[in-house]
């Protein structure tokens, strides 16, 4: 009887021990870190956005929707007093997003303003998307596209939806001014 006591104390020690693990850094971490601070302005988006009693969903549309969850947005304040915490910051996302399983699929712009397009997950069994945005090397912005089972047409799909349902850039407007970004463009 000792035997399984000693042995049920060696598992639920190794059990433990195996969840603690996951202490190490973490893009959902730094998301949540980092949305506490004055230098960043985040916030989320979820598909309820989306009026869909406005119009009829298709059956594509209806899947996408369902696939993706949410999206989440963390914004550094661009500001010349904040150059090194620009390029601290911006390295710290960059290695988050090398060594968190990401797997890079596109990479766009120039070395003053870009971003890249980062995926978590199978081809037809995607949890995660992430837009990377760098500008003039002062501001950057971080988009997370969560959901289950997504499909880079089900991202598609919904940002088509979101354009569709009518939503008003203008709502988005402090956050574009924050990275320095003009509607008009």
């Amino acid at each position: 009887m000792k035997t399984i006591h000693y042995l049920f104390g060696i598992m639920l020690a190794l059990m433990l021990s195996l969840v603690s693990c996951d202490s190490g850094p973490s893009l959902q971490k730094y998301f949540v870190e980092k949305s506490e601070s004055q230098d960043f302005l985040a916030f989320d988006l979820g598909t309820s956005i989306i009026k869909g009693d406005k119009f009829d969903l298709s059956q594509k549309e209806t899947k996408a929707l369902d696939a993706v969850k949410k999206l989440n947005i963390l914004i550094f304040k661009s500001g010349n007093e904040n150059d090194q915490l620009y390029t601290a910051e911006a390295k710290n996302v960059k290695g988050l997003l090398k060594t968190g399983g990401y797997e890079e699929l596109i990479r766009f712009g120039s070395g003053k303003s870009g971003g890249s397009i980062s995926m978590l997950g199978e081809n037809d069994d995607i949890d995660e998307f992430v837009v990377y945005l760098h500008q003039n090397g002062d501001s950057f912005g971080l988009i997370r596209v969560l959901g289950d089972d997504m499909t880079p047409g089900d991202v598609f799909t919904v940002v088509q939806l979101i354009q569709k349902s009518g939503l008003d850039i203008a709502q988005l407007q402090p956050a574009l001014n924050a990275m320095n970004v003009n509607n008009n463009n």
